[in-house]
């Protein structure tokens, strides 16, 4: 292992998210984490006693990561709520047509496969969800959003909104359905 990787769990995790990003989850077998990371596979079965659960791991990390990420752009000093949440979108253009997202990459595939990833997932979404509501509320509040009844069902539609769109995306390899969805939410928010 790089002697500049102190946490070897995390390590393990960083290694794993870049193959799992591009192969998908199924598509990765245990050795080729184990080379990426260059561990042995004690190491690795010191911290995951097995690949489903380093998968339930890997989600639950990228969800903390994605979240931490998500309030910095949220909560920037000085701008209002609704401006904070297109910025929020507009880093969706970012994403290299969704498939840096492992919500997008692995929802399908592991929905049916694993209970506890898809749990992992299935709570990493609510959450993030949460986010976006929270972030609508403190615009109505701040008079920049005028429009919000509901804020946690504008917030669910909204995100589904954009998850789809980042799926089509993914498929088309072009930034039509995101852009679909920028249009879509600036109405939705009557902005």
């Amino acid at each position: 292992m790089k002697a500049e990787y102190t946490n070897v769990r995390q390590h393990i995790l960083d290694q794993g998210k870049a193959i799992i990003t591009r192969k998908g989850f199924a598509g990765v077998g245990l050795n080729e984490i184990l080379t990426a990371a260059d561990v042995p596979k004690g190491s690795f079965y010191h911290y995951f006693k097995s690949k489903e659960l380093f998968g339930e791991a890997l989600l639950e990390d990228y969800v903390h990561q994605y979240l931490a990420e998500m309030d910095t752009t949220l909560a920037r000093p000085g701008q209002n709520a609704a401006r904070s949440l297109m910025d929020y979108w507009t880093g969706w253009f970012a994403e290299d047509c969704g498939c840096r997202c492992l919500v997008v990459k692995l929802s399908s595939e592991v929905a049916d496969m694993s209970e506890p990833m898809r749990v992992a997932l299935l709570d990493g979404t609510s959450r993030i969800i949460a986010r976006i509501a929270l972030t609508l509320e403190q615009g109505v509040a701040d008079g920049s959003l005028t429009s919000i009844t509901d804020s946690a069902h504008t917030a669910q539609t909204l995100y589904q909104l954009w998850l789809g769109a980042a799926m089509l995306t993914k498929l088309r390899r072009d930034p039509s359905a995101l852009q679909s969805a920028w249009q879509a939410t600036l109405a939705l928010l009557k902005l």
